[in-house]
């Protein structure tokens, strides 16, 4: 047996002051007080000024370590990604496929079943991101790529798969019927890079859709007369959002925090390749992308996903946006895993996985355990 003893421990919902977390291989038995530890336990103590939470969980990963999961889907190239977000804090992703064509979302599907069943460490599902997308908001997603879903498709995406789905689409685009056939196979369905009216959005949640992919960018937005899919999305169901403080404004993260709460808003990377590497530039689908000043963009001025970390979103929320640190650390734990059934993971309760992610008083990350073991 052993146990892990901190200042602070953050559970997904509430802290506790000089407690432990007691664990057995990969799942959690308790946060217990030390004095009341079995005498056979071997008890890690971090320092002082050190809180622990629970491993982060990120529901829109694109790349990192230098690769994107579009250069070449497979379990290797995942395991590349998932081992970089892991040195960054985030011990749960689901790998996120952008826009591309069927050989290519089949070879995504194929790879990230492959590397659940082969305990791939980190990799928890997978989110195909478009490509039924409104090509007015398809931001840098090809052009080529965009499409309009065919019965084909729809079975595809239905085969069974080991883990959480999600995917992204433009309600006005699919139909009603195509997205209940996606929720009725168990997938997660989110509006995104949508043009949608208000009407639209709500018919879309009506049919089965269950959140919105990065809140504000890329769909329509909040008139007096007009709410769009970022009114309705704020009205129904979680939310991603993207706080590097440059996809957002600080004011329209602060307005849709008050709006949603720390239950149905959730941080995410939408990390590139960039993120845990030393690289400045990669290609999509043809396209240069470089990183600039924190910024991703084409040669356009494209923004182009982000240059970002879980650790990095909940400091900006915290530092940058006034979030309470309780409700940031929420947001990128367990309010992501609960959007999609991950309801072991982004806690620290009776059962839950032992991951886990120390940090210190400037919200850095200091140590990262998965699966009870340190890895950074």
């Amino acid at each position: 047996m052993k146990a892990l003893a901190a200042s602070r421990i953050f559970d997904g919902s509430d802290w506790h002051e000089g407690m432990c977390v007691l664990l057995h291989d990969d799942r959690v038995i308790g946060i217990e007080r030390v004095d009341a530890l079995p005498a056979y336990t071997s008890v890690e103590h971090l320092p002082d000024d050190m809180m622990l939470v629970p491993g982060f969980v990120d529901l829109q990963v694109n790349g990192g370590g230098g690769v994107m999961f579009n250069d070449a889907p497979s379990p290797d190239t995942l395991r590349i990604i998932a081992d970089a977000h892991m040195r960054l804090g985030t011990t749960s992703i689901l790998p996120t496929l952008i826009s591309s064509d069927q050989p290519m979302r089949e070879a995504a599907l194929e790879a990230a079943h492959r590397a659940i069943e082969d305990g791939v460490a980190g990799i928890a599902g997978l989110h195909l991101e478009g490509p039924f997308f409104a090509m007015a908001r398809r931001g840098i997603h090809p052009a080529a790529a965009i499409a309009v879903p065919e019965r084909a498709d729809i079975e595809m995406l239905t085969k069974a798969f080991p883990g959480p789905m999600v995917i992204t689409l433009a309600p006005e685009i699919v139909s009603a019927a195509h997205v209940k056939a996606l929720v009725a196979a168990g997938r997660f369905v989110f509006a995104g890079h949508s043009d949608a009216s208000f009407e639209q959005a709500n018919a879309g949640f009506d049919a089965g859709v269950m959140g919105s992919t990065h809140l504000f960018n890329a769909m329509s937005p909040v008139q007096s007369r007009a709410p769009g899919l970022v009114g309705a999305a704020m009205l129904r169901g979680v939310a991603g959002i993207i706080v590097d403080l440059l996809h957002v404004h600080p004011a329209s993260v602060a307005l849709a925090f008050r709006a949603m709460g720390p239950e149905r808003l959730f941080l995410v990377s939408d990390a590139m390749a960039t993120a845990g590497s030393d690289c400045t530039s990669f290609e999509l689908a043809g396209t240069m992308i470089r990183l600039e000043n924190d910024r991703l963009t084409d040669a356009a001025g494209t923004l182009a996903g982000a240059h970002l970390s879980m650790a990095e979103a909940v400091r900006r929320a915290v530092a940058g946006v006034g979030i309470p640190l309780s409700d940031a650390v929420r947001m990128a734990t367990r309010t992501p895993a609960d959007a999609v059934g991950l309801f072991d993971r982004g806690r620290i309760t009776p059962g839950s996985r032992t991951d886990f992610v120390a940090l210190d008083a400037d919200l850095a990350v200091c140590g990262v355990w998965r699966g009870g073991e340190r890895c950074a």
